[in-house]
């Protein structure tokens, strides 16, 4: 059922991986033999996936700088059913073609041109972490705009850890997509902050690991449940669902928030901890578990 397209502009790259598919063993008892294409990424390409009603696909972009990255190109592929797409976010080059009047063009194919000016203005007074954050909040407000409900962006740092590489950013518009790719990512940041994953790659974290705990993330998550969720009853899994869209929580974040708030009396659970503890051996708060949050002070 697989089928696979692999493209590149630079023929040598398409010659040399079609070599490497040919050496396979068997290669030719797949149903659907891998599609190498020589192509520019750019309006022919959108154009022929605006026409194609697609099979479920993942769509990966990785252009060299930003030159053919589009919302156009994004949104033609995420606007079918069970299509999501990762694109290369090459931060250093849109940061300094952001200002650059020869690549206008691109900035405004890839922010809109009304973001992208807003953008320039709101940039001017800037110092680099916050125009880094301002940079990529940008691109998934568009994304999001555009009809890409759900954008989930991971961060590479260089190999010392002081500056910021690029970004894979994940687009999808059904939440299956987005929760899939939330693990993952998770599962590959270098990070975690009280169980909490960073969205990071960073290699020097490995050898020089910084203050983390300084942040308490897991701390911030349970008052914002009891917060956001004051006077309401529902299972654990509705909680979940609510509120983890946006935020770098993953589901096991949820379960031991709500374990730790059901042990300092800020949440009565049904069935209780108690009765958990004597059906499984041990204290775990399934999907099912009902959580009650008292009404705020």
């Amino acid at each position: 059922m697989l089928v696979t397209f692999f493209n590149d502009i630079d023929e040598n790259n398409t010659r040399s991986l079609q070599t490497a598919i040919d050496s396979i063993p068997e290669i030719l008892t797949l149903a659907h033999r891998p599609i190498v294409m020589n192509q520019e990424v750019g309006q022919t390409i959108v154009k022929q996936f605006e026409k194609k009603q697609l099979v479920p696909t993942l769509f990966f972009v990785d252009p060299w700088g930003y030159k053919g990255l589009s919302l156009q190109l994004i949104n033609s592929v995420v606007r079918n059913w069970g299509c999501d797409c990762i694109f290369f976010f090459n931060y250093n080059r849109i940061n300094m073609g952001l200002n650059n009047s020869a690549v206008r063009e691109h900035m405004e194919a890839l922010f809109g041109a009304e973001r992208a000016e807003t953008l320039r203005e709101q940039l001017k007074v800037m110092q680099p972490h916050q125009r880094e954050l301002t940079i990529v909040e940008a691109i998934c407000e568009a994304l999001k705009k555009m009809g890409g409900k759900y954008v989930l962006p991971f961060c590479f740092k260089n190999d010392i850890g002081n500056r910021t590489s690029h970004h894979l950013i994940f687009v999808s518009k059904h939440v299956r997509g987005y929760e899939i790719m939330k693990d993952i990512m998770a599962k590959e940041s270098s990070t975690t902050e009280q169980g909490v994953p960073s969205f990071e790659y960073n290699p020097a974290t490995q050898a020089q690991p910084l203050l983390f705990e300084l942040s308490r993330p897991l701390d911030e998550l349970a008052d914002m449940l009891l917060d956001e969720f004051a006077g309401q009853t529902m299972p654990m899994k509705e909680v979940y669902n609510k509120h983890h869209v946006g935020k770098r929580y993953i589901e096991k974040n949820y379960k031991t928030a709500l374990n730790q708030l059901e042990a300092r009396g800020k949440i009565t659970a049904e069935p209780s901890a108690r009765a958990r503890r004597k059906y499984k051996g041990e204290i775990t708060f399934a999907d099912d578990v009902m959580v009650t949050f008292p009404h705020s002070q």
